[in-house]
């Protein structure tokens, strides 16, 4: 298994891309498939979606060392870096492109405030993974991503879609958020595979030791988080794919401002835990959890209250069609500047 992950590795990019091109294509000429999928779906949650993202995150969550947790969070600067990034920063960066590169296109702008809204807590993961991040640092993260966006996302919603645009002279869109649609994604999406995770290591280590854990079992279950990666990249793009080729335009509207928003929120964030002497495993794990967003949770609140065909909920599946392509090339660019600043 560990041969076959080696080789999965060393080609990720072009097997994700295709994959995207995979799931268009299966999108564009055969539409019905969207129909079986709908059919399979539970509100605004898509079943073979949810269990190919729960299967991507369980291997990474099975990984952490949870006892190590407290010791990470006693890192106050770490903490107060990634709380301003994810949660002042990115927000608002987001919302002045949007109003940028959107303001002619108010459905688009909003389905990219929602995206800016919601911070990560699914693919950061498997970016800081990949890019030899701090796992521990990117679970304890993750959780404290999680927490505030469930109390958090409707008052940020309400604040940047209703109010702000609105001191700017645009419409006031007077869109509620309902907090359960947020809690419900955080669950699905995190807290299903962390349980998994916990309860696989906390078992296992005692039934069989931590030596055999890390050396076994590790081994064998890694493989698994880049096979869900692309199946979930496959169905995400096949329930798109006939209005990502109707539309290449569009597409390309608000793809400009979303490959401006990953650049500039991963490169000032390394650059800025640089300058705070931050070690690369903890800048790996801040700046890509600072890079990242939601878009599970963006694309659920908009069909939530748009609806399934909507322009927002169009915007949040473009959202990864963007992400995954530069957040890979992200953690090639961050394993060149371990090389370039970090030396051994």
């Amino acid at each position: 298994m560990q041969a076959k992950l080696k080789f999965l590795d060393r080609f990720l990019t072009l097997w994700i891309f295709l994959a995207m091109v995979t799931g268009v294509a299966l999108g564009y000429f055969f539409p019905g498939i969207k129909q079986v999928f709908d059919s399979l779906s539970v509100g605004a949650t898509n079943i073979p979606l949810a269990i190919g993202l729960i299967l991507m995150m369980y291997p990474p969550l099975a990984k952490v060392d949870y006892a190590l947790l407290p010791k990470a969070f006693q890192d106050k600067k770490a903490m107060s870096l990634s709380l301003i990034l994810n949660w002042i920063v990115g927000p608002v960066l987001m919302f002045l492109l949007a109003i940028i590169f959107l303001k002619d296109q108010p459905d688009y702008m909003v389905g990219l405030i929602l995206i800016g809204l919601a911070r990560c807590i699914a693919m950061v993961i498997v970016w800081n993974d990949l890019a030899g991040g701090n796992r521990e640092y990117g679970a304890l993260l993750v959780a404290l991503n999680s927490i505030f966006q469930v109390f958090t996302y409707s008052f940020y919603a309400w604040l940047f879609i209703n109010v702000l645009p609105a001191k700017l002279g645009f419409s006031n869109f007077n869109i509620e958020v309902p907090m359960s649609e947020v809690a419900k994604s955080v669950f699905i999406y995190l807290g299903i595979p962390f349980i998994a995770g916990f309860l696989t290591r906390r078992f296992l280590v005692k039934a069989k030791g931590v030596s055999w854990y890390n050396r076994k079992f590790v081994p064998r279950i890694s493989p698994l988080t880049l096979y869900a990666l692309l199946f979930t990249i496959v169905l995400m793009f096949s329930l798109k794919g006939d209005k990502i080729l109707e539309l290449p335009m569009d597409v390309l509207r608000v793809a400009i401002p979303l490959v401006i928003y990953f650049m500039l929120m991963f490169f000032v964030s390394f650059f800025i835990n640089k300058a705070m002497k931050v070690p690369y495993d903890k800048n790996a794990a801040i700046s890509f959890t600072a890079t990242g967003n939601n878009f599970e949770l963006a694309i659920a609140v908009a069909i939530a209250v748009f609806g399934i065909h909507s322009a927002q909920a169009f915007v949040g599946v473009i959202g990864p069609l963007v992400e995954v392509p530069v957040l890979i090339l992200l953690v090639r660019a961050s394993l060149y500047l371990k090389t370039k600043f970090y030396p051994k």
